[in-house]
């Protein structure tokens, strides 16, 4: 019986270790194929790829210190990381020169991002805690943040934080991590999808007016101009960093910003279709990774609705333009995919 017993468990092991080896060899895979491919496209039309390789190592750079720390400390890995991203966010709301976007929508940038990552890191270390009073102050410190989103005008950060939190708690119900995680990627692929309809004019008449009217007219013209850069050069784009060069748009804005505001956008016309698929191969990765990964289903549905709220505010925002953004959800994915030293409750498939 005890022999029995040992072999399964190391069975079992095996199975846990073959499930880390695939999640990391494919983010490997998926982060050199953008770091390449950035480089490829800029030496096809000289363009700047230092932005992209700068994100792709904040990724992964975040992604490993959150696996370290995540392991060595379960719960106060995830508090740090809540406390550090409210705290940039309330020391630089305008984290960036050029047009704010701030009504009706509210800003959908860096501030917004932040603000959801620091809600799912709170919430991740609540599942973390052990004892009700410990998860119940972690529940409430998210909430405080989003009455910081609203506090500081982050109608995007309000939102998304309130999301992250009731996903938080619906998660504590779930079963099957797997048909959530695919949900929660259907979320992403439908707002992708709604961002498209509005620029090619697909939606119904008043459907497309009052979502105009919430993005803002301008915003949805950089996105056309996106569209059309990515119509010229579907294989390779325009270049990395050359939208605001070639964007009419984007040249007379007041305060421009060089960004299309919408990262699928962005990489679709500076990098073509291949780069864009490799946007969403990376957000795909991530789902995957929370799929094998060891921890308690609810912490991995939790940072699963944090980081597809990233994708949500990338799809309408410059968000993954900010190095603190990409670093961050990097970090929170580390930190849901380590394997603490401790044990902890098995995780529901």
């Amino acid at each position: 019986m005890g022999s029995t017993g040992t072999e399964s468990e190391a069975r079992a092991a095996d199975t846990e270790d073959e499930r880390r080896n695939a999640s990391d060899t494919a983010g490997v895979l998926v982060l050199g194929g953008c770091a390449a491919w950035s480089l490829i496209t800029a030496a096809a039309h000289g363009g700047r790829p230092e932005g992209v390789l700068l994100a792709v190592l904040a990724v992964a750079a975040g992604y490993a210190s959150g696996r370290i720390f995540g392991a060595l400390l379960p719960v106060a890995a995830p508090v740090a990381g809540a406390l550090a991203g409210v705290a940039l966010a309330v020391a630089a709301p305008h984290v960036a020169v050029g047009p704010q976007f701030a009504v009706p929508l509210g800003r959908t940038g860096g501030t917004a991002a932040l603000l959801t990552l620091s809600s799912g890191a709170a919430c991740c270390a609540a599942w973390a805690a052990r004892g009700p009073a410990a998860r119940l102050a972690l529940r409430l410190s998210a909430a405080g943040i989003a009455v910081v989103a609203a506090a500081i005008g982050s109608t995007t950060g309000l939102v998304a934080c309130t999301g992250v939190l009731l996903c938080s708690l619906a998660a504590d119900r779930t079963r099957h991590r797997a048909p959530a995680l695919a949900a929660l990627g259907l979320v992403a692929a439908l707002v992708t999808g709604l961002t498209w309809g509005i620029t090619e004019g697909l939606l119904p008449e008043g459907l497309r007016s009052f979502l105009t009217d919430q993005l803002s007219r301008h915003r949805v013209l950089l996105w056309q101009d996106a569209l059309a850069l990515a119509h010229r050069d579907p294989a390779l784009g325009v270049g990395p960093g050359r939208f605001g060069d070639l964007s009419v748009t984007a040249a007379q804005s007041l305060l421009p910003d060089g960004k299309p505001h919408s990262a699928p956008f962005q990489q679709a016309a500076e990098e073509g279709l291949l780069g864009a698929a490799l946007l969403a191969a990376v957000f795909c990765w991530v789902l995957y990774a929370l799929w094998r990964t060891r921890r308690p289903t609810p912490l991995a549905l939790t940072a699963g609705a944090a980081l597809t709220a990233l994708a949500v505010i990338a799809s309408l925002g410059n968000a993954l333009s900010f190095t603190t953004v990409t670093a961050g959800a990097g970090l929170l994915a580390g930190i849901a995919t380590a394997r603490p030293l401790v044990d902890e409750e098995p995780p529901n498939e």
